[in-house]
Order: C-alpha cells, then sequence, then structure tokens
C-alpha cells in the first residue's frame, strides 16, 4: 500500500503539471487533528480548474494515479441525480486499498466553494494567489451546539410523534416501516438528545465525529450497550423490545438536559408511553 506521503505527492504533482489546475486542496479527516490517522482515510481532494470538459471528456487521465479496483462518477448517473451543480466528482479505489474522493471545480466558483466550506480545508497548491492567506483547518462546524428551549422540545417531540408511528407499524405487521422509522427518525433523534447530554457535561468545544461515532467513548458502559441492543430488529419481539429501550434512553437523557438547562419537560412523553404500551398489551 503506498504511504500517505506517496499519495499527496502524486495529487499534489500531477496538479503542480497540469496548466489546467490552478489550485488544489485537502478537505476532510485528514486535516483534522483530532482525528487519529488510519489507512482507510480517504483523500479528499479539489483541483480547481479551467477547462472542466477536457477532463470529463474521457477517464484516461485517472490513469495517473494507480490501479483502479473501481471507479465512480455520481455526477454521472441516472439513477441518483447530480447533487453538486457545476462542480464533478470521481471516487476512486485502488487495488493498494488507498481511495481518492477527487472533485473538479470550476475556477470560477473558487469563492462559493470557500464560503459553503465546511472549515475542513487545507490548501495545497494556489498558483494565482486566488485563495486568501489564513485559512486553518478547523471541526468547529460539527461541534455540539447547546440547544435552545425550542430545539430541545422539537427533538422531543419530533423523537415521541413518530414513536406512535413505529406503534402502528408494530400493530400492523409492517415491520419494515417500523424499522425504517425507528432507524431514521426516532434513533438520530436520541443520539442528538444523548449529544446533547454530553455537551452540558463536558463542553461544547469538540466533536463526537461523522454520525456520532466517538460518541461511546462519552456514554457509561451500560448505556453504550443498551444503546447497541436497539439495532435488534429482525423480528417483533425485538422491535418492540428495541423501542422500548429507546424510550428509556430517551426519557433519561432528555430529563437530564432539561434539568442542566432548566427547560421544561414535556408531559406528552407519559401519554405516548401510556398509549404504547396500551396497544402493546391489546396484541400480545
Amino acid at each position: 500500500m503506498r504511504s500517505e506521503q506517496e499519495m499527496m505527492d502524486l495529487l499534489l504533482n500531477f496538479a503542480r503539471n497540469d496548466n489546467r489546475i490552478r489550485a488544489a486542496v485537502l478537505e476532510g479527516s485528514r486535516t483534522n487533528r483530532n482525528i487519529s490517522p488510519d489507512r482507510f482515510q480517504d483523500f479528499d481532494i479539489s483541483y480547481f480548474v479551467t477547462d472542466m470538459d477536457s477532463f470529463k471528456s474521457n477517464d484516461q487521465w485517472l490513469d495517473s494515479f494507480g490501479d483502479r479496483l473501481i471507479l465512480q462518477k455520481p455526477e454521472d448517473m441516472e439513477l441518483f441525480p447530480a447533487e453538486l451543480g457545476n462542480w464533478f466528482s470521481y471516487l476512486i479505489l485502488f487495488e493498494d486499498g488507498n481511495k481518492i474522493d477527487l472533485t473538479l471545480i470550476p475556477i470560477e466558483e473558487i469563492d462559493d466553494y470557500f464560503a459553503q466550506s465546511d472549515g475542513l480545508v487545507e490548501v495545497l497548491l494556489d498558483k494565482d494567489e486566488l485563495i486568501r492567506d489564513g485559512i486553518t483547518a478547523t471541526d468547529r462546524q460539527y461541534w455540539i451546539q447547546e440547544p435552545t428551549a425550542r430545539s430541545f422540545d422539537d427533538c422531543c417531540n419530533e423523537f415521541w410523534m413518530v414513536s406512535t408511528y413505529i406503534v402502528k407499524g408494530l400493530a400492523r405487521k409492517e415491520i419494515l416501516f417500523a424499522i425504517d422509522h425507528l432507524h431514521e427518525i426516532a434513533r438520530p433523534n436520541l443520539l442528538r438528545m444523548m449529544a446533547w447530554r454530553i455537551g452540558s457535561e463536558h463542553g461544547y468545544t469538540f466533536s463526537l465525529g461523522k454520525n456520532y461515532k466517538f460518541i461511546d467513548r462519552y456514554l457509561p458502559a451500560h448505556d453504550w450497550n443498551a444503546f447497541l441492543s436497539t439495532y435488534r430488529q429482525n423480528g417483533y419481539s425485538e422491535m418492540w423490545q428495541s423501542l422500548f429501550t429507546c424510550y428509556s434512553l430517551f426519557r433519561a437523557y432528555s430529563k437530564a438536559v432539561a434539568e442542566s438547562l432548566g427547560y421544561p419537560y414535556p408531559n406528552y412523553d407519559e401519554a405516548v408511553t401510556r398509549y404504547t404500551h396500551d396497544i402493546y398489551q391489546s396484541i400480545k
């Protein structure tokens, strides 16, 4: 497997030697000093270019980066609509295990790029001195945010309302409907509430990572294990137990957040819990 330095030299030298590429930046986890590096990190690179069409006309230039295992061009797919406007990306996994996420951006959109950047950007090359000085990579945009009273209640309201859809799905024997609502809406709001509690205990000056991937570092072991158990969704009894565990965890963490911030705790918890148990008992 090529080393990080070898890959960075390859990407930067390619940009230096191609007159169409006027600037290059590194993005994502490799710019984040709070992330421990490993061999699975992508090389997230953007090239700012003068002639997009010449790159897009064929893929031969990509051969310069190594032997490919698989290539995806998200902006050139029919099933999944493009989302990057005039930008064009290449997701490349190489046979040696390295992966590049390479985005081409029209040079005239360089200011727009930095205006909407998430902050995790390191400038590698600026041939025309178009990029302002003083850009430092930071993950501040992803730090836990202290909730307002309205945000806190919105999170509670969404969790408990969507829980009634899960109950309905289980009562109707529509398990995929129930699983989707638990996985896509209820559990993410539980994670949001857990993150707020962690912030209230440890400060709002750090990130829990993409998809809350570092949250286990801050949760008591019994809560973490209980949370993991909510992914048991391969049957109706498992789904009911996962839902009840989500209720218990959400209640504990939301009450702790409410107490720490002086926010009122919603009374619909009790009402929805009663509704859930009534239906559960009626179909047993």
